[in-house]
């Protein structure tokens, strides 16, 4: 390709990618008008797409397609992703907000696991939470944030497939009472755990939606019950919501 500016090739390569991504296969034609450049210039930029195997002119068309090569790129990002790395920042903004303990965690079947942790300076009180420990997603606020994602019949075979204790006095073991509760999750964005795994501690959580839409990681803020009042937690619960949404983007979620 002949193009003198590099800045300005790159940015007209990359402008014809994305928009055959969106708009499906395109002629040069429409390229052209929708681009706002001469059709020689698409020519050129689709010829150099076309020898690096990312573009392929359709067989009983004129119109040219993305092949599946982008996708190897996307899958090639996504496997070098550190999850725990690329929530640290966040975590830690939130726990500057709330002075309080916060955990990232990873669903693992019927159960979560706790991948990150990060303790705050001002409390004295310290989690006994400790990374690579699992617990069931019923009885936590983060396993109850990633279920209240799925719809009921997924959550069913998680329930029946997961053992159904009693842990505390508080701890939901009624299905019908659990769906109920998922719905209230749904409903506020946000999940509570009122220690129905630990006397003594309660939690607020929020899931993580991935590039794919599901939710498979979550995160907590975790504190003694003393700390934790109702007021307290309507409080966090915007600080939740929106750490929510921005954890999500950076995960790669497109959603809304």
């Amino acid at each position: 390709m002949s193009e003198k500016n590099p800045v300005q090739s790159a940015g007209r390569i990359f402008s014809v990618l994305e928009l055959l991504a969106q708009a499906g296969p395109m002629g040069v034609t429409e390229l052209s008008k929708s681009l706002e450049l001469n059709k020689s210039t698409v020519h050129r930029l689709l010829a150099s797409l076309i020898a690096m195997d990312y573009v392929k002119k359709e067989i009983d068309s004129d119109k040219y397609r993305l092949t599946f090569k982008i996708l190897g790129l996307g899958e090639a990002l996504l496997d070098k992703v550190d999850i725990v790395s690329v929530a640290k920042p966040y975590l830690q903004d939130l726990v500057q907000a709330s002075g309080e303990t916060v955990h990232l965690v990873q669903r693992e079947g019927t159960d979560m696991v706790y991948i990150d942790k990060v303790e705050s300076q001002v409390s004295s009180v310290r989690m006994v939470s400790r990374i690579g420990v699992g617990k069931p997603l019923y009885c936590t606020a983060v396993g109850k944030a990633m279920l209240a994602e799925l719809d009921d019949l997924e959550v069913k075979k998680i329930w029946d497939d997961s053992k159904i204790e009693k842990l505390t006095p508080k701890t939901i073991v009624d299905f019908e009472e659990f769906v109920k509760e998922l719905n209230d999750i749904r409903q506020k964005g946000y999940a509570l755990d009122n220690e129905e795994n630990e006397i003594g501690v309660r939690c607020i959580a929020a899931c993580i939606k991935n590039y794919k839409g599901k939710a498979e990681n979550a995160f907590s803020i975790s504190a003694p019950i003393i700390r934790m009042s109702d007021e307290r937690i309507e409080e966090l619960a915007a600080e939740v919501i929106k750490m929510k949404e921005e954890l999500s983007k950076a995960f790669g979620y497109k959603g809304n």
